[in-house]
């Protein structure tokens, strides 16, 4: 169990959020740690973990760095071991770990980017779900937020790899959210985050001000209040700028 002298309306909640090191996933940690959950934060860049790690102490957070590639073979299974060896449960799974492959015709898609998106934007996740699932049963109200793309539902020319791995992303939450809402506790959330103001979106969307889209602390707020509430499992919802 995580450090229940936490203050705030998660203490004693373990949350893993993949994707930690900056953005969406980073704030998100950020804004887990200030609501008292313990939080383990991965990514491939030590560097930017530690930085998130740092202000989230500063703030007087609680969290984990794992360093770690998800598409590395068996990664995900040392970190699940190495986790349920020091705790019982995961309360909070969010999966904001993504790749974006550069944008093209689907007749141009180049393999090996389309393979490390689907490695990590599904492969990964499944992994997730897997390794984890024995420690997210054990949660009084475990959630599961995954995180997608108006484009897995409305697909987009040039959009087809990244589109692709999310509209089998939301597939693979969506069966597993019936297949374990009879028998556990645990409730599936699919999320799409909309415009926000992230490195992949100046990426894909080079021209444009970032000072038009929502900054990633908006969406961090959502998701915390999100975990928190009693939504039924499969959930979907966007989230979009505040007015």
């Amino acid at each position: 169990m995580a450090d229940e002298t936490a203050a705030g309306p998660l203490a004693g909640q373990l949350a893993l959020v993949t994707g930690a090191s900056k953005g969406i996933g980073a704030a998100t940690a950020k804004a887990l740690a200030a609501a008292g959950a313990h939080v383990i934060l991965t990514a491939r860049t030590a560097k930017q973990l530690e930085a998130v790690e740092e202000e989230i102490h500063q703030a007087g957070g609680s969290s984990t760095i794992a360093p770690m590639d998800l598409g590395e073979p068996d990664a995900i299974a040392r970190l699940a071991t190495a986790i349920g060896n020091r705790w019982d449960a995961l309360d909070i799974l969010v999966m904001s770990a993504a790749v974006l492959t550069q944008l093209g015709p689907v007749t141009q898609i180049d393999s090996k980017a389309f393979n490390q998106a689907i490695t990590t934007n599904l492969l990964a996740s499944q992994a997730l779900l897997a390794a984890f699932d024995p420690m997210l049963r054990q949660s009084k109200a475990a959630r599961v937020i995954g995180l997608t793309s108006s484009v897995a539902a409305q697909p987009r020319a040039y959009w087809g790899a990244y589109a692709a791995t999310k509209a089998a992303l939301e597939a693979l939450l969506e069966c597993y959210a019936q297949e374990v809402e009879r028998i556990s506790e645990i409730r599936v959330a699919i999320v799409d985050p909309g415009a926000t103001r992230t490195a992949m979106r100046a990426r894909a969307f080079p021209g444009e001000d970032p000072a038009t889209v929502k900054p990633p602390e908006d969406v961090a707020a959502r998701l915390v209040a999100l975990v928190q509430e009693s939504f039924p499992t499969g959930h979907r919802e966007r989230i979009d700028a505040a007015g």
